[in-house]
């Protein structure tokens, strides 16, 4: 989708007369969008495969399709470890690391009121702890990190990659930097995941952090929809000791971008009220992911969430929650 059809879709979807899903939403809305992604013109041309990538997407885009949700406020995940994916090889990776980055913290400074940006890295470069104090000194970066486990190709089976992140997780800490992970290993590369990941997480990597909100991505997950058998092994794990208050899990929150959406069939809707419940509503997070491709929009994404098995005060509950570095 290029740039100009998505404008097109944001402002008619703001257009659009309410449709019966819609009406059914209506009266309870999220506060806060908490996955969301722009991308800069740079990251566009990057991940353009020849076949058409994402659009160019900048905060007054993000802001129309927040409005048609009747969405407040958005958490704008960077997307800067793209830079650093091993999968490429990038001239001044981190130059354009940090340019994606500051890209984002301007974009949130539009809109200061709405919107609040969290740098990202791969955790594995040699730049990732100097990149992290960078942005833990700047006024619309300084608020958080955002991991993305699976496009780094973190393995948490290999003990070199678990202190490496470790030392990521101290320095968050240090800095009073929440934590955003996309916990998923890498899917194109078959990577190992699934309870043994979802234990080294628990056990390893969350006291490393006890000060600061650690958000897990995707339930744990990818998406879109909840299919995904080593996703749901690894969230089970996260769940019962979240249920239990575990040691470390006081400041563990899991968003759910992505999870609910039409496809899923009525046992996967079961299974995902299932696990919700066992986290607790209180610790579930409402997000969309990036407002491209087949993506749900933020309106579209929230109507989806509400077809689950859930009651209207887990709803509301789970409509009204706020991330700690959100307020």
């Amino acid at each position: 989708m290029d740039r100009r059809n998505f404008l097109t879709f944001a402002a008619a979807a703001m257009a659009l007369p309410a449709r019966a899903d819609d009406a059914a939403a209506a009266d309870i809305v999220p506060l806060v969008d908490h996955h969301q992604h722009l991308f800069s013109p740079a990251m566009a041309r990057l991940l353009d495969s020849g076949a058409g990538g994402p659009p160019v997407i900048t905060a007054k885009d993000l802001i129309a399709l927040l409005d048609a949700a009747g969405i407040r406020r958005a958490v704008l995940l960077s997307v800067a470890y793209v830079w650093g994916s091993p999968a490429r090889k990038i001239d001044d990776e981190h130059a354009k690391v940090r340019a994606e980055n500051d890209f984002n913290g301007a974009q949130a400074a539009l809109y200061p009121d709405r919107l609040r940006a969290l740098c990202s890295v791969n955790p594995l470069k040699d730049y990732a702890l100097e990149e992290l104090e960078r942005c833990a000194a700047l006024p619309d970066l300084k608020h958080g990190l955002k991991l993305h486990f699976g496009n780094s190709d973190v393995q948490l089976e290999l003990p070199e990659h678990v202190a490496r992140l470790r030392q990521v997780f101290a320095a968050a800490n240090a800095r009073k930097m929440a934590i955003v992970v996309h916990m998923r290993a890498s899917v194109s590369k078959r990577r190992p995941y699934g309870a043994a990941q979802a234990r080294v997480f628990l056990e390893q990597l969350l006291p490393a952090a006890p000060d600061v909100t650690v958000q897990v991505a995707h339930l744990a997950g990818t998406g879109p929809g909840y299919g995904d058998a080593p996703s749901d092994e690894a969230l089970g794990v996260l769940a019962e000791a979240a249920a239990a208050n575990a040691p470390g899990t006081k400041r563990l929150w899991f968003d759910a971008a992505t999870m609910a959406n039409p496809d899923i069939t009525p046992q996967q809707r079961e299974k995902l009220a299932q696990r919700i419940r066992q986290i607790g509503a209180d610790r579930i997070l409402f997000g969309s992911d990036a407002a491209a491709g087949k993506n749900l929009r933020p309106r579209e994404s929230w109507a989806a969430f509400r077809q689950l098995p859930l009651t209207e005060a887990e709803f509301k509950r789970i409509a009204g929650n706020v991330a700690p570095y959100m307020r």
